[in-house]
């Protein structure tokens, strides 16, 4: 999709700059001119100058400037693409795609104007409980208990939600209106015997909770959170995903704490509504919250439209540290030479709260000052487990760190870091750097008799095709006359299969031969989802290993796999790593329970023989390992494409691609190596 450059400038021409930045700083004309407090840093004295004949905006304290586009993508933290229909919308224009469809144009306006009428759904109700709030002492009472004054309660726009089923039906006159459920606001359940009739169909989501409105960058509700006055469970209940609600990349007191980033020079991360509302109260207004999900690369980029340090604050249990270690990966991308990334663990009886209260403001802001940087927290990550005093620990910790320092971008960090790790494994670092350019990866298999199936399961020449070893299961090594099991996928093959020789130096034939008939009887092969879904499932350990990046990928993938995975994720978050027969019981009831049974009864048809466990497990991981790469490789491809369709519009666009399209084929190369030797 593109946007005419003519059309840009269209707009430009026909957006006031002073209208768009007045709805967001309050400006007083001064001679030409309009004046100011920069929005971009904390001032007493305005500086931020509007000019209406340029069209432009300046500010002579910290440099800021740009036209009202730019001004809606660093002070609203839009893309290039949102930031044009948002300003276009204003005026009343529609914006033109040049390489988009009629149909998909038509879309497109569609469900922009669902989300516009959703977001009036959500705001018409966020009124309504801020209205019950005031009729409701019970959660009044909650609110002056934990601290929270009136002034910030109506700055997060605080309510109630009362106790009754049907307490919208007040709000909204039509109650069988569909926006009300697409919106979450309203369950629809036609389980019989537990409702009346009349209440059968529909019910209230949130009841007797004090509410916490959601907002985009924008300033608008996109939906809620709300907390129980009691010990009832659940605790916090969000709203569901919605076509403008995703907790994976939205954040609770973004929109409130964009200007507090500027003033206090960091973000804090913290786990919930009432750390954001509290640390506000307490002067700590820069506080943002993730959404009861862990933290994502999508809101450590969103963060880092706003400020250039951001420090994310965990309980220091074995839980905190597992959300510190996933936020970790959400931030290594990110973790350029001119920003500051922290972690800060709070003793185990504390919260942001609590520690405030009882060691005071600058105790807190000292602590947050000392807060463990990403690159001593890295370090840490990887040698745990690791006794460094022999060569075998030393070799497990280069394993685990390699993946975690290549995620992060080129610069002085990185190579500083390169550095320190060597000294730590006993390397210097032109031979660590060898040693990594030189080898797969950690994932690797190795040159012992398991290790070398494994190398022969992918022995295929570099140059076979595009999609190549993609098309393989990696399953035990093939009998003879064996044909190679063919991934389930929605295009035809990208290469033909070979047959198995069973002679010479390698497994496979060195020429290509007819395609070869599915044989019959055999049912459906399994797709790279299945084959991760039944190795997950049967060593739930191993979805701790992974790391953020390749949580993601699986939890997006679209019906009941996708499914399936995020429900695992939760699992793990609530109860720790459990065995297949613990996951089986919390499965049931739900969508997804017939694709993993019927997965795991494959995985369950063969016993594993006594004595020979460690090996199974190993082969598991590697067969998983092969797997993930795999998709990973597809997915970057995706986002090859996604970069390429935004240049014109996104100026990070070229960036973007270059970064990504370097991985892809650093990937692809450690995947051709690996099918490419001997045994």
């Amino acid at each position: 999709m593109t946007i005419p450059a003519s059309f840009i400038q269209e707009l430009i021409a026909r957006a006031d700059v002073v209208e768009v930045v007045g709805r967001y700083v309050q400006l007083k004309k001064a001679g030409a001119n309009f004046m100011g407090l920069c929005p971009f840093h904390g001032e007493k004295s305005p500086s931020f100058s509007v000019s209406p004949t340029k069209q432009f905006y300046h500010c002579f304290g910290c440099g800021a400037h740009g036209n009202a586009i730019g001004f809606l993508i660093e002070h609203g933290g839009m893309g290039f693409v949102e930031a044009v229909h948002d300003l276009a919308g204003q005026y009343g224009l529609q914006v033109p795609e040049d390489d988009v469809s009629p149909a998909e144009r038509a879309r497109a306006a569609s469900q922009r104007q669902k989300q516009a009428t959703l977001t009036d759904v959500l705001e018409k109700a966020g009124d309504a409980y801020r209205k019950h709030l005031r009729q409701a002492p019970g959660a009044i009472e909650y609110l002056k208990g934990r601290g929270v004054s009136g002034e910030i309660a109506r700055q997060f726009g605080i309510g109630y939600a009362p106790a009754g089923w049907r307490a919208l039906a007040s709000v909204f006159p039509d109650y069988d209106d569909p926006l009300l459920a697409e919106s979450g606001l309203v369950i629809v359940n036609n389980e019989e015997g537990k409702l009346s009739e009349e209440e059968a169909k529909r019910y209230d989501r949130f009841r007797d909770r004090v509410m916490f409105p959601i907002r985009n960058v924008k300033g608008e509700c996109i939906g809620f959170g709300g907390r129980v006055l009691g010990d009832e469970k659940p605790k916090y209940l969000n709203s569901p995903e919605t076509p403008v609600f995703s907790k994976g990349r939205e954040l609770y007191g973004l929109y409130e704490a964009r200007a507090a980033f500027r003033d206090k020079g960091y973000a804090l991360v913290t786990e919930g509504y009432m750390d954001v509302v509290a640390l506000a109260q307490l002067g700590f207004p820069n506080a943002v919250a993730t959404l009861g999900t862990a933290c994502t690369t999508d809101h450590v980029q969103k963060l880092f439209r706003f400020t250039e340090s951001v420090v994310f604050s965990f309980d220091g249990d074995a839980a905190g540290r597992r959300a510190a270690r996933k936020a970790l990966d959400g931030a290594l991308p990110y973790a350029t030479d001119v920003r500051s990334i922290k972690f800060l663990f709070l003793p185990a009886e504390h919260d942001p709260d609590s520690f405030i209260r009882e060691h005071g403001a600058e105790a807190f802001a000292r602590f947050v000052n000392e807060a463990t940087p990403l690159s001593r927290f890295m370090i840490e990550a990887a040698r745990e487990g690791c006794d460094l005093t022999t060569a075998e620990g030393r070799a497990h910790m280069t394993s685990n760190v390699r993946p975690l320092w290549s995620a992060m971008p080129d610069g002085a960090l990185k190579r500083q870091l390169l550095s320190e790790i060597a000294t730590l494994v006993q390397l210097d670092a032109p031979a660590l750097s060898e040693l990594w350019a030189s080898t797969p990866g950690p994932r690797k298999a190795g040159g012992g008799p398991a290790q070398q199936q494994q190398q022969r399961r992918h022995d295929e020449p570099p140059n076979y095709g595009d999609g190549g070893a993609d098309d393989y299961y990696p399953d035990m090594p093939p009998p003879q006359d064996y044909e190679p099991a063919r991934y389930e996928n929605d295009s035809k093959p990208k290469f033909q299969q070979r047959k198995f020789t069973g002679k010479g130096g390698k497994r496979w034939g060195g020429k290509f031969e007819e395609p070869i008939e599915p044989l019959r009887g055999r049912g459906t092969p399994p797709s790279r989802p299945d084959v991760a879904v039944r190795l997950l499932l049967s060593n739930m350990a191993q979805w701790e290993a992974l790391s953020h990046e390749l949580h993601v990928m699986l939890c997006d993938l679209p019906g009941q796999h996708g499914a399936l995975f995020t429900w695992l994720d939760s699992q793990l978050h609530e109860h720790g790593v459990q065995p297949w027969a613990a996951l089986r019981e919390g499965l049931r009831g739900l969508e997804f329970e017939p694709l993993a049974e019927r997965l795991m009864s494959v995985a369950e048809a063969g016993p594993v023989p006594e004595g020979e466990e460690a090996q199974h497990l190993a082969d598991a991981a590697r067969e998983l390992a092969s797997v993930l790469d795999f998709m990973l490789e597809e997915l970057l491809k995706k986002q090859e494409n996604e970069a390429i369709a935004a240049f014109g519009k996104d100026p990070d666009a070229p960036n973007r691609f270059r970064a990504i399209q370097a991985r892809r084929l650093e990937l692809r190369a450690r995947l051709r190596s690996s099918g490419s030797e001997t045994a």
